[in-house]
Order: structure tokens, then C-alpha cells, then sequence
């Protein structure tokens, strides 16, 4: 029998999902297969609707190797694991001849622990001895929460918390889960065999398609001990979103209250001189806290210093002291060792790593109105780190609606720490060799949608009251009849205007944070008129196809905050490398939300709308047409009226519309 063609497998698997074949998913899959065989790593841009998922899995599972796929958002890793993949497998089977094994893999703390639940917390002196089921009454929302996941724990297979719906508290959440390092092990747990987490892990061992997310993929790459099975080819979905989940999961953090848990948590378990000393610095950090003010410490003050490495020191002190130690009079004491050995080489590691002081490190403090002052340390760029571990072994491919930037793959590439598109290595260096491509779009953006720059408005400054801007909003919302999503550059920013739109005009505004995200974009997808108003997460993650979002404003261009320690540095230390930091960061970021942003308004061939930009340096600047190349190609104008005019005709035609 002949091998089929790729043609004919994305034409079986396309047809399997009910799907459209599009020209842009075939030159996508191609140029996928293409990669896998040379070994070599790919950027894809794939706009909305291209149908990017087939166009990486048919030629990765026609290949045979084993496949990770790593996607940022839950809803993708939902759509590939319960639709995507058991389609695409059971149309393949026939010409494959095989029918490759798919699993789902997440960090350990997003399965349920069973012997935590069985077990309850390791209790802290505080709280006194109690079973959390028992003290949690039934009536309060934590004590319903946790009986419901007692019940769950009886029917659920996979005991991933994703699969249980409704959701719980993470307060309730963190009842029945632990991290890595407070695991007991399968092989000391008395419920290792029936632990969900190793579970997950032995179906990922055996299958030949393991999707799992950046923050994993991160954890992998960083902590030197694999979490993923070894696979030699690694698709990174939602790429845009990479560079800053790897930054979190490298970023470290000490409080006063997590320092305190963990002294509270060794106490029991050491002699009273070892606990003295960790609770002694302790208090130290605390008091330097509270005086704590926020910004970025280019060197670190000499009294934190002290405090730092007598936290340091305390917390070797005590960690070796638990490993000698034994105490038959504490209840379930392996489990509370565990969890005290997590707590303390935590503060011990982060403050050993702030006291060395890498180069490469950024250090700031932050306050937060609810949890007061926090100690925060993360790298300077990863671009080095995803260099060496992500591309070294197996043929990577990145994809996403949003790669390409002012033009090109290279500002994305060189985030990622890839060299210039068509750098040849040499005898001495062995650089990644890469290729970008965009495959478009199914969508005709010069005749769906209208990009507005209201240039004619006062640039926005840092703060104050944008007046001109409310008259405006107010006339796009009004004109577009509703159907509006705004997208702002902060909380503040988006309140003041709901406030002040609610006010002046007669259609119901929705504002993130008064109710759930999804049920927010359920009731703005549910109602023409309705409007939805918020910041970051709705930049990117809101899909309304058909006419109740016509109208997608942004408030100003979303440049980070000046005063954002970890961008100013990294902007300084391109500067000092001889580059431009504001084009390299502060453009980079900006492009890289206003393309998702703008991907809002087409989500379907039949779409038609106005993203309005109510910033005139989008128009006016020197770094404007860079912005504008990032996004999608829309019919671009400066003229207010033939906006007014358009938005109108468009409310319209969605009013006669049955």
C-alpha cells in the first residue's frame, strides 16, 4: 500500500471535524512536515480560521515520532484533547494504518491529592488540630466546596481540576492538591497507586501526543529534572504568549506571610534553637518589609542584604536539621515534613538566589493593597535559556495569530533567543536554524474591517481625565448601536469609562471584575446592544463571532508601565547593548497586544466592524507605522465622520438581519 499523501490526510481529517479546507492550512501542514524531516524549527503565523490545529497535528501524527504540544489557554488544550485529536485520529486510522495515543499532562497541583484529601492539611500551631472537612461548616462556601470535591474524588477519572464543574475557591483547591515538592512520592504515599497526578504521567509515558502547557514546558526546561517524556518533536501553540509564561514560572518571590507559614510549618519538627534562629530572621524581613517601597533595586540595600542571607542561612540550617530528625509524636509526619521541607528550601532558594545578585537577574519590590509588600526576582531576558533548552534536541514549531511584527519573524524570533532569520552557523557555534512563514488568513480584513485612528484627539498622557476621548467613545458606541467590546490599558481606565458611559448613554455596559470572565463574554455575546469593557485578559481572550461585536476600541497604545521594574530593564539593558529598548521591548509589547486586540473583531467570514485606536500617536509617531504593520490589514482612515458612517450602515445591516 502506498504511504498517502499529506494532501489526502488533511482532506480525511478536515472532513472529520465538520471543517472548510483552506489554502493557508495546506501550505501550513507542509511546511510542518518539512521541519519535522529537516529537523529544523519553524514560526507559523496563522490568523483566525485558518484551522492552525489540523494544520500542525495531521502532519505531526503522519510522521510517526512521538509529539509534544504545549498551548497557553485551558479552552485550546480542551478543544485539541476532547475534539480535535479523537476526530483526527479516527479519520486517519484507515490510511495511517496505526491510531496514535493522545494524553493530557499538567502540573502536579492540578490533580487532586488524594492523600490530602484522606489525610487533610498538615496543620499549622495556629490553626489547632482539626480535619478541615470537619471545621469548614458545611453551610460556609469553603465547606461546600470541599464536600463537593469529596464527592467528585469518588466519580472523577482523571481528578484534573479543570474537569470539575462548577469550579472551586483556590482557597478550597489548595485543601486537595500539593505541589511537586510536597509530594510524598508514589512509592512512600499509602494512595500512590491510585494517585491521579502519577496517572497522568504513565498515560503521557505511552502516548504518542502529550498536550500539556507552557508552564509545564517552562518547568521542564528549568528545572533540569524532565517532567515531559522524551518526544522529538515540540509544537508551541499561542506562541506569543511563551516568553512570558516561562518569566513566570523563573520568577521568585518572598513575603513576609509565606516566610512565616514556613516557620510556622518547620517549628514542630526542629529543635528549638535551629526554629529560633529562622524565626529571628523572620521578623527581621518583616520589619525591612514594611517599610518596603515599590520599584526596581539595581543594587540591593545593604540592610536587606543582612536580612536576606540570615534567611538564607536560618533555612539551610533548618533543612538540614529536618533530614535528622524524627518526631513519632506528630501526626502523619512525613506528610507535614514534606510540606515544611517545601515551605523552607523555597524562601531558602529565592534568597540565596537575590543575594548572589546574577547580572541577569531583575530584583523589585511590589505592593499590593490586599497582601502588602513582596519581594520579587526574575531573569532579565529567557531568551538564553529558551535557546539552549528548548531548541537544542528536536524540531520545534511556534505558532500563533500574532508572530510576525512590523513586517517579520525577527523581534518574536530573538524573544525567543533565536538569531536572525537566515543566520548560517559556523564551525565554532551551531546557531538554530529557523524559517518564518505566514499562511494569512481566510478573512478579506481591507473589505470586513476598518482600522480608526482618532487622530484628532489630545495624545493621552500618563494620567487625568481624557475628556475628548469620553466624547468620543461615547459617539462610536452610540453610532455602532452597541456591540462594542473596549479594551483598555488599565483597570482604572476601563471603570472610569463604563462609569461614565453608563451615564451618558442607554445600553447596558458590562466591566470586568463585576462577574466571572466567561459569564462577562457570555452576556456580551447574548445581547447586540450590550457592551463589554476591561483590560489584559480580554485583549486576548474573547472569541464573539457574528454582529454583536462590530465596534473594538483601545483606549491608548498598551506600552507597559514606565515604572514596570522588569520592562525598564530589560529596555536599559538592550540600550546598553548598542540597540534600540524602546522598539526591542516597549514596541514589541505594544504590537504584540494591539494585534491580539485588533484579532477580536473578524472571527468569521460574514464579520464586518471598526477597530477604533483613540490614540493619535498611532497616526502621528515615528514608531506608528510599525504598530500598524502588526496588525491585521484592514481598510485604514483618520476620518471621523466616514467612521460615524460606516458603524451606522453596519448596525443596520445587523437590524435587518433575521
Amino acid at each position: 500500500m502506498t504511504k498517502p499523501s499529506l494532501p489526502e490526510l488533511l482532506h480525511a481529517a478536515v472532513s472529520a471535524v465538520g471543517g472548510v479546507e483552506r489554502p493557508g492550512q495546506v501550505t501550513m501542514a507542509e511546511a510542518v512536515a518539512q521541519a519535522i524531516d529537516d529537523g529544523s524549527h519553524l514560526l507559523v503565523q496563522a490568523g483566525t480560521g485558518t484551522g492552525k490545529s489540523l494544520g500542525y497535528l495531521v502532519p505531526a501524527l503522519a510522521h510517526g515520532d512521538r509529539v509534544v504540544v504545549a498551548t497557553a489557554t485551558l479552552a485550546l488544550q480542551r478543544q485539541l484533547v476532547e475534539r480535535d485529536l479523537p476526530r483526527t485520529v479516527d479519520a486517519l486510522h484507515p490510511q495511517l494504518r496505526r491510531r496514535p495515543e493522545f494524553a493530557m499532562l499538567k502540573g502536579r497541583s492540578n490533580y487532586l491529592c488524594l492523600h490530602r484529601l484522606h489525610e487533610g492539611v498538615p496543620q499549622e500551631e495556629e490553626d489547632g488540630l482539626f480535619d478541615p472537612f470537619e471545621a469548614a461548616a458545611p453551610t460556609s462556601k469553603l465547606g461546600q466546596d470541599l464536600l463537593r470535591l469529596r464527592d467528585w474524588s469518588d466519580d472523577t477519572e482523571t481528578g484534573d481540576r479543570d474537569d470539575l464543574t462548577p469550579g472551586v475557591s483556590d482557597r478550597a483547591w489548595s485543601q486537595v492538591s500539593v505541589t511537586s515538592r510536597e509530594c510524598l512520592g508514589a512509592s512512600k504515599c499509602a494512595y500512590g497507586a491510585e494517585c491521579f497526578a502519577e496517572a497522568a504521567r504513565e498515560r503521557a509515558k505511552l502516548a504518542d501526543v502529550v498536550v500539556t502547557n507552557h508552564a509545564l514546558l517552562a518547568i521542564d526546561a528549568i528545572e533540569g529534572a524532565p517532567v515531559l517524556p522524551q518526544h522529538e518533536v515540540l509544537i508551541v501553540d499561542e506562541a506569543h504568549e511563551l516568553v512570558s509564561r516561562v518569566t513566570g514560572v523563573a520568577t521568585g518571590e518572598l513575603t513576609p506571610g509565606q516566610v512565616n507559614r514556613a516557620v510556622r510549618r518547620a517549628a514542630k519538627l526542629v529543635d528549638e534553637k535551629v526554629a529560633d534562629q529562622l524565626q529571628t530572621a523572620a521578623e527581621g524581613f518583616e520589619r525591612l518589609m514594611e517599610l518596603a517601597l515599590p520599584g526596581r533595586l539595581e543594587e540591593i540595600p545593604e540592610d536587606l542584604g543582612y536580612a536576606l542571607m540570615a534567611l538564607r542561612d536560618a533555612a539551610r540550617a533548618v533543612v538540614s536539621a529536618l533530614g535528622t530528625t524524627r518526631d513519632k509524636s506528630v501526626q502523619d509526619e512525613d506528610a507535614v515534613r514534606k510540606q515544611a521541607r517545601a515551605s523552607v528550601e523555597t524562601v531558602h532558594d529565592v534568597a540565596e538566589r537575590i543575594t548572589q545578585g546574577s547580572e541577569y537577574d531583575v530584583v523589585w519590590y511590589e505592593r499590593h493593597d490586599r497582601f502588602g509588600a513582596s519581594l520579587r526576582v526574575a531573569p532579565l531576558s529567557v531568551s538564553g535559556l529558551l535557546r539552549e533548552k528548548l531548541f537544542a534536541e528536536r524540531s520545534v514549531v511556534l505558532t500563533s495569530a500574532t508572530l510576525k511584527l512590523g513586517g517579520d519573524f525577527n523581534g518574536v524570533g530573538a524573544s525567543l533567543g533565536l538569531p536572525p532569520e537566515g543566520t548560517v552557523g559556523t564551525e565554532d557555534e551551531d546557531v538554530p536554524v529557523w524559517k518564518g512563514i505566514d499562511v494569512g488568513s481566510p478573512f478579506d480584513y481591507p473589505k470586513q474591517g476598518i482600522l480608526y485612528v482618532a487622530k484628532h484627539l489630545a495624545t493621552p498622557g500618563r494620567e487625568g481625565s481624557r475628556g475628548d476621548m469620553m466624547d468620543e467613545l461615547a459617539e462610536l458606541v452610540e453610532a455602532a448601536g452597541g456591540r462594542t467590546l473596549g479594551l483598555f490599558s488599565s483597570m482604572r481606565a476601563a471603570q472610569a469609562a463604563a462609569e461614565e458611559l453608563r451615564g451618558r448613554l442607554d445600553k447596558p455596559i458590562l466591566l470586568q471584575g463585576e462577574d466571572t470572565l466567561g459569564e462577562l463574554i457570555k452576556n456580551f455575546a447574548a445581547d447586540a446592544e450590550t457592551c463589554l469593557f476591561g483590560t489584559l485578559s480580554l485583549w486576548q481572550g474573547v472569541d464573539v463571532p457574528g454582529p454583536n461585536c462590530q465596534l473594538v476600541v483601545m483606549d491608548r497604545i498598551p506600552f507597559p508601565r514606565p515604572d514596570d521594574p522588569l520592562m525598564s530593564a530589560r529596555q536599559k539593558a538592550v540600550e546598553e547593548a548598542g540597540g534600540n529598548g524602546f522598539m526591542a521591548v516597549a514596541a514589541t509589547h505594544a504590537a504584540l497586544l494591539m494585534a491580539q486586540g485588533a484579532g477580536r473583531l473578524v472571527r468569521a467570514t460574514g464579520d464586518r466592524g471598526v477597530v477604533a485606536v483613540l490614540d493619535p500617536r498611532l497616526a502621528t509617531a515615528r514608531y506608528g507605522s510599525y504598530l500598524r504593520a502588526s496588525l491585521p490589514d484592514f481598510w485604514y482612515t483618520t476620518d471621523r465622520n466616514q467612521v460615524r458612517r460606516s458603524l451606522a450602515a453596519i448596525d443596520a445591516a445587523a437590524k435587518s438581519t433575521p
